[in-house]
Order: C-alpha cells, then sequence, then structure tokens
C-alpha cells in the first residue's frame, strides 16, 4: 500500500465517521464506528470496517442501515473533499474487539485452573507458552516450552548517500 493510498485511507475513515455521528438520522446505527477504511489503488472501491456494539440482530440491522446510508456518504464526501474519485463504499462488520474479549475471557479461564476441554466450544489458545505449576504440583513435572529463539545483530541502517551532479 503507498503512502498516497494510507492518507486517503485515513481521511474518508475520519470524514466517514463524522458524517455518520452527525448527519445520518437514522436510529438504527446508533453505536456504530468507523474503525478502518481500506482502498483499492485505483480508489474505485473501498472497504469500510464498521465495529458495532450489540447482539447479533442489532449488529445486523445496523450493517443493512449503513449499506442504505453509503449514497449519502458519497455525495457528501464529493462536496468536502478533493479528490477525484469518491470510492464505492462496502461495508463489513469488524469483530476484533469481539475476538479479543473472548482471549482474554479464555486466559482469565486458564488462569483461574480450567482446561479448554472443560470451555464452551472447547478452545484451545494458538501459541503454546511455558506452563507454570500449579499448587501441589511439583516444578519437576511441568514440562517446559522453550522461549523462541531471538536473531542477533542489527539490521543494515540503509544510509545512501546522495549524489550530485554539479550544475554546468
Amino acid at each position: 500500500m503507498t503512502q498516497r493510498t494510507e492518507r486517503v485511507d485515513e481521511l474518508l475513515r475520519q470524514e466517514i465517521g463524522r458524517i455518520l455521528a452527525r448527519e445520518v438520522a437514522d436510529p438504527r446505527i446508533g453505536f456504530a464506528t468507523v474503525t478502518d477504511v481500506e482502498t483499492t489503488p485505483d480508489l474505485r472501491h473501498a472497504r469500510v470496517w464498521v465495529s458495532v456494539i450489540g447482539q447479533k440482530a442489532e449488529r445486523d440491522a445496523t450493517i443493512h442501515a449503513l449499506e442504505r446510508a453509503m449514497p449519502f456518504v458519497r455525495r457528501e464526501l464529493g462536496s468536502r473533499l478533493r479528490i477525484k474519485r469518491i470510492p464505492e463504499f462496502h461495508i463489513r462488520l469488524d469483530d476484533s474487539a469481539e475476538r479479543g474479549t473472548r482471549v482474554l475471557h479464555l486466559l482469565a479461564e486458564l488462569e483461574a485452573g480450567g482446561t479448554p476441554e472443560q470451555m464452551p466450544d472447547a478452545e484451545s489458545l494458538p501459541t503454546p507458552g511455558p506452563r507454570l505449576p500449579h499448587p501441589g504440583e511439583a516444578a519437576a513435572d511441568v514440562e517446559s516450552v522453550p522461549a523462541p529463539r531471538r536473531r542477533g545483530g542489527r539490521k543494515p541502517t540503509g544510509t545512501r548517500s546522495k549524489s550530485r551532479r554539479a550544475s554546468p
């Protein structure tokens, strides 16, 4: 992704958030936050990632309402921004906060002495870490997991000298 598309993505994220908060009067768009915008290099299409607070039915209604509001948002952006093309927006649900909460819940269960087999959905954590002994368990009984190895050395700084040609 180029710096230009990153700047356009950030500008669109901010402006779409402002328009949705201040100018869209649909009550179904209550607790929606624009978390990210990803545009294609030609700026014809953009994915708008939205985080929504609420139950599944409320989230679905909010996503539908946002899809219906996007033509209005595009018109507003066309009058506010000085870019050649306003992209076609595609709304996507950002569930990263929900997944993060689930991982934190799993970690809390593990710390409390639970095992993934005792938890609903029988989930396990993707990366194993060193196991600590529980009360009443000898430290020698615990199988140790080696820590990941670091690569030594520094990366080259990549300094370049600028060559200047003498003016004729």
